[in-house]
């Protein structure tokens, strides 16, 4: 930084103290600036001693704090911590003198004569390290005299009065001289041996020997930040547990455990400080550019949590997920990350309730996990809404101004110049235009580049909500008279359905997500050509807008780290977690680490999704599907009444009944011969609830082994956390170190039409697809248009292998209708509609939001489970 100018005015005047504070405030953010640059190491002050005051000195990080000024330093060098502290270059230099001169200081007395704050304490502990006796004084001390006529060694921090006599220094003593403005890089250091038989009085310059140290503490402070982004073993401590008999409600036990503060985690598995944004005291923002820092470090195993078809109320996919985790890490000593989806306020609100898993194995605080968490849903809402805004802007500008109104409105004259903005000049590059000064287009130029001739009926970019909305399947917008009679048919789809979202679970890197972004397609032209986000000028706004809610967040239970990055339903979507958090967590966890994430719904939706879109789009390879299954949805499947959320189950379902459970477990076959497709082992997970009897659940157990699992336990993470998983821990290890066979289902090279054929009769069980003409005409003109090379993402009916909710076991012999095919080219697959899949769920007669409130007095919420 440079030397600031010296202080006017009078001495103590309000003016000079006005700006003083001005000058202090100035250096201080430039200093804070410095700290966040990511290529700065380091941080040498150069100042007027005016400028010197303890808020600039402590403003510098102490990992870059290269003149050892900082409170932070100073306590380090006094506990002994000197590898991790950067020590005055001057009293650094200091010492090199007195070791040249009086060769030990050991026993010696050491008088420091107005040596300034931070010197003073960095020359104290160093000489008295080496066995020196020190003392402090000013000049006008009293008793300066007979200090100084004591003092072996006298360390004089500010120009000698000329009132002091020399003879007031006995002969023989050595004095060392480091003027005040020693931060200012004119550094005055100089030494003087006094008395006759010594030798002369004499001044010897010796400033060259505090710049060395100087680059020196900056070698260091570089060498510490190289050390900094090497890969950290862990240092985890986690939160021991109390399982309580019987359970209390999962909003009890979350409540009833104290979370770690989420900078102390992070810093446990190996994350910089630097690297997180902290959201309060437990969950952050965790930065893409760790994932460049840990680039070369091998990654862990990677663990898939599947499931069996479920009944309406879920298996505990997200249960077992936290429990496995909590296992491997809190019981077996290896490190493990689990990688979640967000929930959606849909289920929150709707069905489900809350989706931070259950009982002792659930992510806390679970208020802030299920209502918005960090509001990442609610950027892509707003991303998402602000495109479908500029679709129907657009198509109404076009209609109603000439191509001259159009360009100079999309091309405005500011301050008497016109030029086009970067994303324009991109624009006219796709359309083969290599102009960039805009009063060179032609007409037939300037045409093309103001109109995109967007076909009303072709557009398939809808608007988003998350919220269960089912009259907003069909609106008709555009019925303001200001719309001048451009209205039209539209709809809304859930907000985790969004293409946006599934960018956000696919993408790479934040240069892949600007080009996905791009490639968007929200109508076809008049042509029947595809209409992007890049054709709207509006991908990179889109991106900026987004990014707000790129980084994911971080969240914690039983102590241990989960990342929760994403949200997009199985059945609608594609129904993973972010590929970013799976890379990153792979990193954290070291070669022989786990990262355990969970595919949506059941193997024959989630699961093929994730080997067959989310693989592809990582390059990552999974090592073990766990399956989840329930001595519940088993015996459902084996002919048992109907389970309806929110009504007792019937008796069929808490009384043992080992038929029920023989019979049902042909799903449970079917859902691990899915996984055997993609040649992954697969490892049982049976989620044991109080009502199994334990003949049923060794029953359950045994048919899997039999139908090919590797292994398969009984799991009681629900009611007793981590330690009810281990015997789950320790197969997902042991089939982890098994030799795997992964492969893709299909060759993205097929037809279109012939890999949904391969999905719907290998995984499932159907006899074969039907289209409609709309689904025909869609297949057709998105092979015209070159996406026939992308894989399919079929949004089908959890509830069922085969597209009727109602059938349920292993339904044969049916033919799978698909009622309409759309793209997301952004997000890189076609998602055929399988019978009458609506993208907007729903509210149920009695939804959950019934229960939830808000406790005036304790400002707690109630009724989230």
């Amino acid at each position: 930084m440079q030397q600031m100018r010296k202080w006017g005015g009078r001495v103590g005047g309000k003016w000079e103290v006005g700006q003083r504070l001005q000058q202090n405030h100035t250096i201080v953010g430039e200093i804070l600036r410095l700290n966040e640059d990511p290529t700065v190491h380091g941080v040498a002050l150069h100042l007027s001693e005016n400028a010197y005051s303890s808020k600039i000195l402590n403003a510098v990080k102490p990992e870059k704090d290269v003149d050892g000024v900082s409170d932070v330093n100073l306590g380090r060098l006094v506990r002994g911590d000197t590898y991790n502290c950067s020590v005055s270059p001057t009293a650094s230099a200091v010492m090199e003198l007195l070791e040249k001169l009086v060769k030990t200081v050991d026993g010696k007395k050491v008088l420091l004569v107005e040596t300034c704050g931070p010197l003073e304490a960095s020359l104290q502990c160093l000489l008295q390290r080496k066995g020196a006796m020190t003392m402090s004084c000013q000049w006008k001390t009293q008793q300066l005299q007979s200090k100084l006529h004591q003092a072996d060694v006298v360390v004089v921090g500010s120009t000698k009065p000329k009132e002091i006599p020399v003879s007031w220094i006995r002969p023989g003593t050595t004095i060392v001289n480091c003027y005040p403005d020693f931060l200012s890089g004119k550094i005055s250091l100089k030494f003087t041996r006094v008395g006759g038989s010594v030798r002369s009085p004499c001044d010897r310059p010796c400033a060259w020997t505090c710049r060395p140290l100087l680059g020196a503490n900056m070698v260091k402070t570089s060498e510490r930040w190289i050390q900094s982004q090497q890969y950290r073993e862990w240092n985890l401590h986690c939160l021991k547990l109390q399982p309580l008999s019987p359970v209390p409600s999962d909003i009890e036990i979350s409540r009833g455990q104290s979370p770690k503060a989420v900078d102390v985690l992070a810093k446990e598995i190996g994350l910089l400080a630097d690297e997180i944004e902290i959201y309060g005291q437990t969950k952050a923002k965790v930065r893409l550019s760790l994932l460049e820092r840990l680039k070369d470090q091998t990654d862990g195993k990677y663990v898939l949590v599947a499931g069996i078809t479920p009944t309406p109320l879920g298996e505990g996919k997200s249960t077992v997920t936290i429990g496995l985790v909590q296992a491997l890490t809190a019981h077996l000593n290896v490190n493990s990350f689990a990688c979640l989806r967000q929930p959606s306020q849909g289920p929150t609100f709707g069905v489900k309730g809350g989706a931070a898993g259950g009982g002792y194995a659930q992510v806390i605080p679970m208020e802030e996990f299920n209502l918005h968490l960090t509001g990442d849903i609610h950027a892509i809402t707003a991303a998402n809404n602000l495109l479908a805004a500029a679709v129907d802007a657009r198509i109404l500008h076009e209609s109603t101004q000439s191509d001259k109104a159009l360009y100079n409105r999309l091309v405005p004259v500011v301050n008497g110049v016109r030029e086009f903005s970067s994303i324009q000049l991109a624009r006219l590059k796709r359309l083969g235009i290599n102009k960039t000064d805009p009063g060179t287009l032609t007409a037939d130029e300037i045409n093309k580049f103001v109109r995109l001739d967007i076909d009303p009926s072709t557009i398939t970019w809808q608007r988003v909500l998350d919220t269960n909305d089912r009259f907003l399947r069909k609106i008709t917008i555009g019925q303001a008279n200001t719309e001048k009679g451009f209205f039209r048919q539209a709809q809304f789809d859930i907000a985790v359905a969004s293409e946006i979202m599934a960018i956000l679970a696919l993408t790479t890197s934040l240069a892949d997500m600007k080009e996905r972004l791009g490639k968007m397609v929200v109508a076809n032209d008049k042509n029947g050509q595809p209409v992007t986000a890049e054709d709207l000028v509006f991908s990179s706004f889109l991106w900026l807008l987004y990014y707000l809610g790129c980084k994911f967040s971080f969240c914690i239970f039983q102590g241990t780290p989960v990342f929760v990055h994403a949200g997009p339903f199985a059945n609608i979507a594609h129904g993973n977690s972010s590929v970013l958090a799976d890379k990153i967590a792979l990193k954290l966890v070291g070669e022989e680490g786990f990262v355990v994430t969970e595919a949506g719904f059941g193997a024959d939706i989630g699961m093929e999704k994730f080997f067959n879109i989310k693989c592809r789009a990582s390059g990552l390879v999974p090592s073990v599907v766990v399956l989840v299954a329930t001595v519940r949805a088993l015996k459902m499947h084996g002919g048992g009444p109907n389970v309806t959320a929110g009504a007792p189950l019937k008796k069929e379902y808490t009384e043992e009944n080992l038929q029920l459970v023989a019979d049902g477990c042909c799903n449970l076959q079917k859902q691990i011969q899915i996984a055997q497709l993609f040649g992954v082992p697969v490892v049982v997970a049976l989620n044991v609830f109080k009502t199994d009897a334990h003949a049923e659940v060794d029953l359950v157990c045994e048919i899997a082994k039999q139908s090919g699992a590797f292994d398969a336990v009984p799991c009681n993470h629900w009611s007793a956390g981590g330690r009810g998983a281990v015997e789950l821990a320790q197969a997902v290890r042991k089939a982890a170190s098994q030799e795997n066979h992964f492969k893709y289902l299909y060759n993205l090279e097929l037809p279109i039409i012939e890999k949904i054929r391969i999905i719907a009769q290998k995984v499932y069980g159907a006899e074969d697809i039907e289209l409609s003409p709309a689904a025909q005409s869609q297949i057709s003109r998105y092979s015209k248009q070159g996406f026939g090379n992308l894989p399919i993402c079929m949004a089908k009916t959890h509830l069922s292998l085969s597209h009727q909710p109602e059938r349920k076991g292993v339904p044969t012999g049916f033919i799978l209708p698909i009622s309409d095919v759309r793209a997301s080219i952004g997000a890189g697959f076609i998602y055929p509609l399988v019978g009458t899949m609506s993208t907007m769920p729903g509210l149920p007669t009695r939804p959950c939001f019934y229960d939830i409130d808000l406790d005036p007095d304790t400002e707690q919420v109630k009724g989230l489970f």
